[in-house]
């Protein structure tokens, strides 16, 4: 709106001028000074003009029919030639009578000097207006900055850094602002309650496996007590060999649970140096028998010699449940190949079968508890739930591409940097 405004302060101050000058030409005109303006008073069309020598005023006085409902003063803008020259002027018509006959006035100021003043203000105001944008911005983003670095100071030492209940700082943040202030208090006071919370939780975990697991073991202890005994029957033996498997099955999915819930409250150390290409070694060392009853080809085509930190037996239960699955959904006389390399600058692991695949609904629930590929294989469908759950308490990435009656590629896609819980 500047450029309008200065526009109209322009254009009053012109039209100012212009009827000052008017009035003045008016005062004191009488019938002789017309008549010396109007050198042939018979030629109703004689107009008689003024101009300055820079041409940048000219008065015109010439006679014009009387019309009643022709208003007196009109401003415009027009391009009028003076001596061969034209120029754009602020004109101020006037009309007016005297002694019954009537008379436009015409007095012009120049608009070209004008022009150029209204541009270079125009000019003059962006700058300033970008000027006064730039420092604002700048003065603001300051400003907030140094207002907003306790926030910023809560968020990063209070939140970001902060994986565990006893990992967190309870020191008091000094800021000058009472609302950083409060948030920090309610802060403390919220890990203080979830804090709370973690320690029961653990002492739940804790709890439960020794009250579920205890009688479990009775249990199996008098079982296998109850086989010694030489007067049953084979049924009685068969049943007896039933129940004891079913309390093995137990048995490891309460350790299976225990084991998830552990990984997840960060109850493991991860400061282990940790070889992929020993671990892969050892396990097909363990697993060979396996492998051998199912005549399968295990390819190991690992290349680096690449350490991680990490703790090396919830890895080693990572890759060995990656493993027993490729051995178990695998066909028989099939393949398994195990690769390392590079990706985007991460290591990576692969493991690939030549088994009988997943969907892609499949492979959207594979990584849920109690979910199995197929009902024909024996397990709890806690294996993956393990595996997804090691492999984010240690920020390593599953990828998994799968076609049905091809085969599936389990990928560990190691972080970039060390980073642990």
């Amino acid at each position: 709106m500047l450029p309008i405004l200065v526009e109209n302060v322009v254009y009053r101050h012109i039209n100012n001028s212009l009827l000052e000058k008017k009035h003045k030409f008016i005062e004191h005109l009488d019938k002789n000074e017309i008549d010396d303006f109007i050198e042939n008073p018979d030629d109703s069309t004689e107009t008689y003009s003024q101009f300055s020598t820079l041409h940048s005023e000219f008065l015109v006085l010439s006679r014009s029919p009387i019309k009643p409902d022709q208003k007196k003063a009109v401003f415009s803008n027009d391009f009028r030639i003076i001596e061969g020259e034209e120029n754009e002027y602020r004109i101020l018509q006037y009309h007016f009578t005297y002694e019954n006959q009537g008379y436009q006035l015409e007095i012009g100021s120049s608009l070209s000097e004008v022009n150029d003043l209204t541009f270079i203000i125009r000019f003059f105001i962006l700058i300033v207006f970008v000027v006064i944008l730039l420092i604002t911005f700048l003065a603001d983003t300051f400003y907030i900055e140094f207002l907003l670095k306790p926030f910023y100071k809560i968020i990063d030492t209070k939140i970001r850094r902060v994986n565990e209940p006893e990992s967190f700082d309870h020191t008091p943040i000094k800021a000058r602002s009472r609302d950083f202030r409060e948030l920090d208090f309610v802060l403390n006071q919220m890990m203080d309650r979830i804090a709370e919370l973690f320690k029961k939780e653990k002492q739940f975990i804790s709890n439960v496996s020794h009250e579920l697991l205890t009688p479990i073991a009775l249990l199996k202890n008098k079982f296998e007590n109850l086989l010694q005994n030489s007067s049953l029957d084979d049924n009685a033996v068969d049943k007896i060999a039933g129940s004891l498997k079913t309390l093995d099955m137990l048995k490891k999915i309460i350790n299976n649970l225990l084991l998830i819930s552990r990984i997840e409250n960060n109850q493991y150390e991860a400061n282990e140096a940790i070889n992929f290409y020993e671990i892969i070694s050892d396990l097909q060392e363990d697993l060979q028998d396996r492998i051998d009853d199912r005549e399968i080809q295990f390819l190991n085509k690992m290349q680096y010699d690449y350490t991680f930190t990490g703790n090396k037996t919830l890895i080693h239960i990572l890759i060995y449940n990656l493993v027993t699955n490729a051995i178990k959904y695998n066909k028989p006389k099939g393949n398994i190949v195990v690769e390392d390399g590079f990706l985007e600058h991460r290591y990576f692991i692969s493991i690939t079968d030549s088994g009988i695949g997943m969907t892609s609904s499949q492979i959207e629930n594979i990584f849920n508890r109690f979910a199995r590929i197929s009902s024909d294989q024996d397990g709890q469908g806690l294996g993956l739930a393990i595996a997804e759950s090691i492999a984010s308490f240690h920020h390593i990435e599953i990828k998994v591409t799968s076609h049905i009656n091809e085969g599936t590629t389990f990928m560990l896609l190691l972080p970039e940097t060390a980073k642990h819980n």
